[in-house]
């Protein structure tokens, strides 16, 4: 059959879509890249923002035109928004076939199959240990040239945030075992994959069997797999996303330091510089306890950047909660930051809470943070100029493929003029000549005057 997948939300849903694809190659299905060329029509849904789940579920609805014209088509939901609805979305979307949620996605070829031969409706909603393996195929007939990889390392969040609802519909968190996990890694340096980025909700609790309390500080599984991982023939970047900040123990801040292949860029989120904000939300630690794992990491990696998660406009957010976020964001100096202005989600526990701070508030701090955001990168960016920088290179700019483009380490953008020999996938080293707030531009590059 031939079948078509949209995926919405986070890069774990997007990891799950490829590995789906793959699932579905292997069983002799094509992925196909339009809906009017489908058999099938699949869509991996997210939950965590409302905007989010409206996006996708107009989307679906959309979709009963295509059903009417072809009575034949299957359209199944998949993902969080599964989980979150289930068999309620068979009211909602009647067109739709089957409701697919995140402990149950590696059934998905079976399902499909299921449905074509059968033609009635079913929703698979349990949660099962057997995804986690089960999802650890890659899709490398579109993908085989590139230098990127995904690997999902562990599944689900015992942390609870109080705006968070992943924990209610990614499950309890659950981790593979690093043997199987550096296996995966393996197979794709063998497909040409130079940077891996390791994924989990909560992924620096790899290897912990789901305990809240976090280790002691000369323990870290975590660290342990992103050596092994690093020392995997072939591989010559390791990133991570998105680590909880209690988990920063001083055994995988020295895993990191010891590793040069493991990023200078952490991403780790901070989500409000407020200790009264951030105990509404079960965040457990402090500004101060935050401040100090930042501390600790550039003590140890120098050079090394951050970015964050941040939510302005959290209930009972008062001018003094705000400021204090502002406050921290600039002492720790993000170079990069996903702001977000709070909206409840059912089912959590701010959702009970009043949306006590005014939109046209939220907006106001948003946007202050992202001009202070602006700031900080182009003043740390300029001060790159006459440095020489490691960049992987990534090929021909999407907005100019005159030139390439490569990312240092430390994610950030160059800009350079191809040369003779370099390919994808390569280690260049470089001198930076200019730098705006977003990318770096090499020397080699001519007419610098112009580049805007």
């Amino acid at each position: 059959m031939k079948i078509f997948i949209k995926t919405y939300g986070c890069q774990m849903n997007e990891r799950d879509s490829e590995a789906l694809a793959g699932m579905l190659i292997k069983r002799n299905h094509r992925i196909v890249p339009q809906e009017d060329e489908a058999d099938v029509l699949i869509f991996n849904t997210c939950s965590v923002r409302e905007q989010a789940e409206r996006k996708a579920l107009g989307k679906i609805m959309h979709m009963k035109k295509l059903k009417r014209q072809n009575e034949n088509l299957i359209i199944g939901v998949i993902g969080c928004m599964a989980q979150n609805h289930g068999e309620a979305l068979f009211k909602e979307v009647p067109h739709i076939d089957f409701v697919l949620g995140t402990g149950q996605l590696h059934e998905l070829p079976d399902l499909v199959e299921q449905i074509a031969e059968e033609r009635r409706q079913v929703a698979l909603l349990a949660n099962s240990e057997a995804v986690l393996t089960g999802m650890s195929v890659h899709d490398f007939s579109t993908n085989e040239a590139s230098i990127f990889g995904q690997v999902a390392i562990t599944r689900g969040c015992n942390r609870f945030c109080a705006y968070c609802i992943v924990p209610y519909v990614r499950g309890r968190e659950m981790s593979r075992e690093a043997a199987d996990v550096v296996a995966e890694v393996q197979d794709l340096a063998a497909h040409g994959v130079r940077e891996v980025m390791l994924l989990g909700q909560n992924v620096a609790a790899f290897g912990l069997n789901g305990i809240l309390t976090p280790p002691a500080d000369d323990v870290s599984p975590f660290g342990d797999l992103l050596t092994q991982v690093a020392q995997v023939p072939g591989i010559a970047r390791v990133r991570f996303t998105s680590p909880y900040p209690s988990y920063f123990t001083s055994h995988l801040i020295q895993a990191i330091a010891a590793e040069p292949k493991i990023c200078r860029s952490i991403h780790l989120p901070l989500q409000s510089g407020s200790n009264e904000v951030l105990k509404r939300m079960n965040r457990q630690y402090t500004n101060e306890s935050y401040l100090e794992i930042v501390n600790k990491l550039k003590a140890a990696v120098p050079g090394i950047t951050f970015s964050t998660d941040i939510i302005v406009g959290f209930p009972g957010e008062t001018e003094a909660d705000f400021q204090a976020t502002r406050d921290l964001m600039n002492i720790v100096g993000f170079e990069n930051a996903f702001i977000f202005k709070y909206s409840p989600r059912e089912g959590t526990v701010s959702a009970k809470h009043e949306d006590s701070v005014p939109q046209e508030v939220k907006e106001e701090r948003n946007q202050i943070l992202l001009a202070d955001l602006a700031l900080r990168s182009q003043k740390a960016n300029a001060a790159l100029i006459g440095q020489r920088v490691e960049i992987l290179v990534e090929g021909p700019s999407f907005r100019n493929p005159a030139r390439w483009t490569g990312k240092t380490s430390t994610a950030k953008s160059v800009m350079f003029a191809p040369m003779p020999g370099v390919k994808v996938g390569d280690l260049l080293t470089l001198t930076i000549a200019k730098a705006t707030g977003m990318s770096l531009f090499a020397d080699n590059i001519p007419d610098l005057a112009d580049i805007n």
